[in-house]
């Protein structure tokens, strides 16, 4: 494996492995404060905004033209206002079993769109990658569905979180090349202020209005990580492993998400760890090493040319998948 995969498979897992532990800090959020999903997602936004610009001024400048700064502003409708605006509203009135179920459609959706607009393959590999991933993950969560979720699911619930997956999806596949080309913490930085431009005059009044004597310290400690960890530091790491990484790979860590929800329940003494999510977690990790096997456009296109120069000499080797 190549220095830079290496880079990018450490920092998805960091980042998914923080946000798979904010859904039931969130989660605690709302049940034990008048903080809605609404004003969570203004702190998540406010928050991380202000942080990327104190980031800024200790990193070298960028020069970031007019025609991609109003990229950003595309890339953040789609991979900060309507995911994490739509998945924290969607989580507040959903359960977390079905928010967990519907975070695994993530790399179906991203593989059906990069094989549209990038022309990447859907390899035999890649396929049958994600439906393992899918299957343990799956396999998971189901295994947790008798632990304490709080609430029960609901629809609109549940469809604004699989919007909000479709959006990072498209995020993903449509601004690949707008991504490689700046530091993470310049493309956070616009993205979030222009996420703060979006949402913030749609829902200022509940923020103001916020009842803080209804927010005790512990209620102020998973706000706090929801937005340094589950914001700042996971959409730091996140462009690090989408430079590095194919889009349909980065989203195959979504899957982690619900490894980590269980080992916190397991933590907590809410559920035990058994065989079942042994075999389930094992079938996720199975899923990522094949989709991380299989080749990319460039390597077909390279396999392709090679078979050419060589002719029929029947030195080609077997197809790759």
């Amino acid at each position: 494996m190549k220095k830079n995969e290496v880079k990018g498979h450490s920092a998805m897992l960091l980042a998914n492995g923080m946000w798979g532990l904010m859904s039931p800090i969130a989660k605690l959020v709302f049940i034990g404060s008048s903080v809605t999903p609404f004003i969570l997602a203004d702190f998540r936004i406010i928050g991380a905004a202000v942080l990327f610009w104190i980031a800024s001024f200790f990193t070298k400048k960028e020069h970031v033209p007019h025609g991609d700064l109003l990229k950003l502003f595309f890339a953040s409708l789609l991979g900060i206002v309507c995911n994490q605006g739509l998945f924290t509203i969607g989580l507040g009135m959903t359960s977390p079993i079905d928010a967990s179920i519907i975070t695994t459609s993530t790399p179906i959706l991203t593989m059906i769109f990069a094989a549209f607009y990038l022309k990447e393959p859907v390899t035999g590999k890649k396929v049958l990658g994600i439906f393992t991933g899918a299957s343990g993950a799956l396999l998971l969560i189901l295994s947790n569905s008798g632990a304490g979720n709080g609430r029960e699911g609901n629809m609109l619930g549940d469809l604004l979180c699989m919007l909000a997956e479709t959006s990072f999806s498209l995020y993903l596949v449509l601004f690949k090349d707008l991504i490689c080309r700046y530091s993470p913490i310049t493309l956070m930085k616009w993205m979030f202020t222009y996420a703060v431009v979006c949402l913030v005059p749609f829902s200022y009044t509940g923020l103001i209005s916020l009842d803080w004597s209804s927010v005790g310290l512990d209620t102020m400690g998973h706000i706090a990580f929801v937005v340094v960890g589950g914001t700042f530091i996971s959409y730091l790491l996140s462009p690090i492993g989408q430079q590095n990484l194919r889009p349909t790979i980065v989203s195959m860590y979504c899957y982690m998400q619900p490894i980590v929800a269980s080992i916190v329940t397991v933590c907590w003494g809410m559920d035990n760890f058994n065989l079942l999510k042994i075999i389930a977690v094992c079938m996720v990790f199975t899923g990522v090493f094949l989709v991380t096997r299989s080749k990319s456009r460039a390597q077909m296109e390279a396999y392709e040319k090679s078979r050419i120069m060589q002719g029929e000499s029947g030195q080609g080797g077997g197809k790759p998948v």
